[in-house]
C-alpha cells in the first residue's frame, strides 16, 4: 500500500478548439482547479509535477515547492507523477503533491516545436523512412496483433464503436453521435489498418490531481491502492515483444501486486487509446483477459455500457478528447466514476485499473485506484 490518496481532481473548464489559451495557461487553470475541488490552499501544496516545466506552473500558481518531478515519458506521464508523488510522501519529502497538465494539442499556442532530431535513435533508423507521425509507428504492433491472434477489422471497429457509446452519455465529449461498425470501415483511412474513428481527436485542455496521505484525505479521496511504470525500446523496430506490450505487463504487475488485489476485484478500466488497438492490448497486458481474447470481448459488447467490464467511460482518446498526452484524462475519469461523480457513471464500482502508453510504446504505466 502507497499510504497516498488523490484528494482533488479537475480538468479546465473547456476541452476542444482552445485558441485563446496557451499549453501555460492551460496548466494553471487545471491545477487552480484541482486545488480548489480538494479545498487545499497553495500555502499547504509542497510538491509539484507535471510534463510541463513545473518551475512556470508553480511560480504562476504561487506554489513554493520542496519536492519537483519534471518526467516527461509521454502521455502516461501523469502517472507516473502519482506513483512518484506517492513515493515522496512516504518519504516524507512532500505532504501535499500537485499534479498539472496542459496542452495545446489543437491550436499550439504556446508549445514548442518539435523539430526532427537526426542524431537520435529514431532520427536515424525510423524517421527517415516516413515513420514520424503517430499513427505510421502504431501500425506495425497493431498489424502483427492481427495476424498473431486473427483479431478483424469489424472487432478492431468495435472499439470505436463501444467508447462512442459511452461518450453519448458525456456532454463533454468530442464525439457523441452514433457510430456503427460498417460507419468505421466506411471511413477513410488514415493509415492501414486505421479508419478515422479508430485515431485519436486532437484537442486543447488539462487536467490536475491533488495527492496527500491517505490519513489526511476526506470522504472524496481515491486511494492510489498500488502503482508500476517501466520503458520499452525507443524504436518500434526493436521492441522487446512485436505486440508492443512488454512494458505495460511489467508495470501491471508491479501495480497489482503493490495493490494486493485479484485482478478480478477489478471493475472500471481506463485504458489509453490513441488508436483502437491499444484497449485490445491493454486489457491482455493488464492480465484481465489472456492474449487473444480483448477483440471478441470487446466485439460482445462487454467494456460498452451494460457490459461486464466497462472500459473507457468517458469516450477515451477516440471521442472523449485527446491533447496529445491522454493519461491525466484517463485518471481523471477513474477518479469521478470511483467519487460515484461521473457522467456516464457506472453501479458499485470499488477498484479501477488505469493503463497508459508513452511515445509510441516507448513507455507504460499503470494505476490501481480504489475507493476511499
Amino acid at each position: 500500500m502507497t499510504g497516498a490518496a488523490i484528494v482533488g481532481a479537475a480538468e479546465t473548464e473547456r476541452l476542444g478548439r482552445l485558441p485563446d489559451q496557451s499549453v501555460l495557461g492551460l496548466n494553471v487553470e487545471a491545477g487552480a482547479r484541482a486545488m480548489a475541488d480538494a479545498t487545499v490552499p497553495v500555502s499547504d501544496v509542497d510538491g509539484i509535477a507535471g510534463a510541463f516545466d513545473p518551475r512556470q506552473v508553480a511560480h504562476e500558481l504561487g506554489v513554493l515547492p520542496r519536492w519537483v518531478d519534471g518526467t516527461n515519458v509521454g502521455g502516461c506521464s501523469f502517472l507516473l507523477h502519482v506513483r512518484h508523488a506517492a513515493a515522496a510522501i512516504r518519504a516524507g519529502y512532500a505532504s501535499t503533491v500537485l499534479i498539472t497538465h496542459g496542452e495545446s494539442g489543437r491550436s499550439r499556442v504556446g508549445t514548442p516545436p518539435r523539430p526532427p532530431d537526426p542524431a537520435s535513435l529514431t532520427g536515424q533508423f525510423e524517421e527517415p523512412y516516413g515513420a514520424r507521425a503517430p499513427f505510421t509507428r502504431f501500425t506495425l504492433p497493431a498489424l502483427r496483433y492481427m495476424k498473431t491472434h486473427g483479431l478483424s477489422h469489424e472487432e478492431l471497429a468495435s472499439v470505436a464503436v463501444a467508447q462512442r457509446q459511452w461518450a453519448a452519455r458525456n456532454p463533454r465529449a468530442r464525439l457523441r453521435d452514433p457510430l456503427t461498425v460498417d460507419d468505421v470501415l466506411a471511413a477513410p483511412l488514415v493509415a492501414y489498418p486505421f479508419h478515422k474513428p479508430e485515431v485519436c481527436v486532437v484537442t486543447d485542455g488539462g487536467g490536475a490531481l491533488v495527492v496527500t496521505s491517505a490519513e489526511r484525505a476526506g470522504d472524496r479521496a481515491v486511494l492510489v491502492l498500488g502503482a508500476g511504470e517501466s520503458v520499452d525500446a525507443p524504436l518500434v523496430a526493436e521492441l522487446a515483444e512485436p505486440l508492443g506490450s512488454a512494458a505495460a505487463r511489467r508495470a501491471a504487475d508491479d501495480a497489482f501486486t503493490e495493490a494486493g488485489v485479484a485482478r478480478s476485484d477489478v471493475d472500471h478500466v481506463m485504458c489509453y487509446d490513441a488508436f483502437a488497438h491499444l484497449p485490445v492490448i491493454g486489457l491482455e497486458a493488464l492480465g484481465l483477459l489472456k492474449p487473444g481474447e480483448a477483440g471478441g470481448f470487446i466485439a460482445a459488447g462487454h467494456t460498452a455500457p451494460g457490459g461486464r467490464l466497462p472500459v473507457n467511460t468517458n469516450g477515451g482518446g477516440l471521442s472523449y478528447t485527446h491533447t496529445g498526452m491522454y493519461g491525466m484524462f484517463a485518471i481523471q475519469e477513474a477518479v469521478r466514476q470511483l467519487r460515484g461523480e461521473a457522467a456516464a457513471q457506472v453501479s458499485d464500482v470499488e477498484v479501477s485499473a488505469v493503463l497508459g502508453f508513452g511515445g509510441m510504446y516507448t513507455a507504460a504505466a499503470v494505476l490501481v485506484l480504489g475507493r476511499g
